[in-house]
């Protein structure tokens, strides 16, 4: 478990990648420290992100782990000479979930559980605005419009051309029923969601209050793949002041099976948009009754 603030995340993922590879050869820290003539602890070091790790290295560290697979081996020493490398959100100064927005920008899927909000990367401008608006008081007139730019930013992932995000988010219902910003903000934001729902590589699956107490009640969290290590996935759990991140596989794999309970009880994608669009249409009736907010 780490939080935000922890080293890159490059660097988190080779070492843990690394750590699964020395585990299915049945090596342990202590032995293959004996072999390289190193400090166990600079192994545990190495494993947990918390030291760099040269490309040479690495290739010796999969020869000794029994690694044969080259494009892994490749794949693994060009993470290694990318682990310094700085994200495009650092030259918008301090971001609180940056290491988020470094897995985000990597994975080539991710599932998420949202029971509150629509997911930033669904966001629409004035419906993202808002919400960072509402849910940080204290936020400052800057701080809020840095917010809005990263947050905008995140969201060309999502529809990159030559690999677009796989999305697959599970909304609660009360996330389409809480007004956020505003009536016409809302609508907007409804039509824009069934929109890029329509994606091929984005599916919306909306959880309607009648289905009871289900594995989310507990709060938000995503899923998160990567093409280049797609044993060592990553869940990520959004609060407040930080956040977690769980990389251990059977905390993976706990998560997983949740989520594969909340598709299940989910409505299907394509009853999912007519839900969504009576939500809109309901909202813009309401709206225009006067009295009503």
């Amino acid at each position: 478990m780490a939080a935000n603030g922890n080293p890159t995340v490059r660097r988190r993922r080779l070492g843990a990648e690394l750590r699964r590879l020395r585990l299915a050869g049945g090596l342990t820290s202590r032995q293959v420290a004996e072999h390289l003539l190193i400090s166990q602890p600079k192994i545990s070091h190495l494993e947990n992100g918390r030291r760099a790790i040269k490309p040479r290295d690495v290739r010796d560290l999969c020869g000794l782990y029994g690694v044969t697979d080259q494009q892994v081996v490749d794949s693994l020493m060009r993470m290694a000479t990318e682990t310094d490398r700085q994200g495009w959100w650092a030259a918008c100064g301090e971001v609180p979930y940056s290491a988020y927005i470094g897995l985000e920008t990597e994975a080539c899927s991710i599932r998420s559980y949202e029971p509150l909000v629509i997911p930033g990367l669904l966001q629409t401008p004035a419906y993202a605005r808002a919400v960072i608006e509402e849910t940080i008081p204290l936020a400052t007139t800057e701080q809020i419009a840095t917010r809005l730019t990263v947050r905008l930013r995140r969201q060309h992932r999502a529809h990159h051309p030559a690999r677009p995000l796989r999305l697959w988010v599970v909304l609660d219902e009360s996330a389409l029923r809480r007004v956020v910003g505003g009536p016409e903000i809302m609508r907007e934001q409804l039509e824009h969601l069934n929109h890029l729902g329509g994606q091929p590589h984005i599916t919306v699956q909306v959880l309607p209050h009648e289905v009871g107490a289900h594995p989310g009640v507990s709060g938000q969290f995503s899923i998160l793949d990567f093409a280049d290590a797609p044993a060592a996935g990553t869940v990520y759990l959004e609060r407040f002041t930080s956040d977690i991140y769980l990389e251990k596989r059977s905390d993976v794999q706990h998560y997983s099976v949740m989520y594969d309970h909340l598709q299940a009880r989910a409505l299907n994608p394509d009853t999912s948009r007519r839900f969504i669009s009576r939500a809109g249409t309901q909202r813009l009736a309401a709206a225009s009754l006067p009295g009503l907010p």
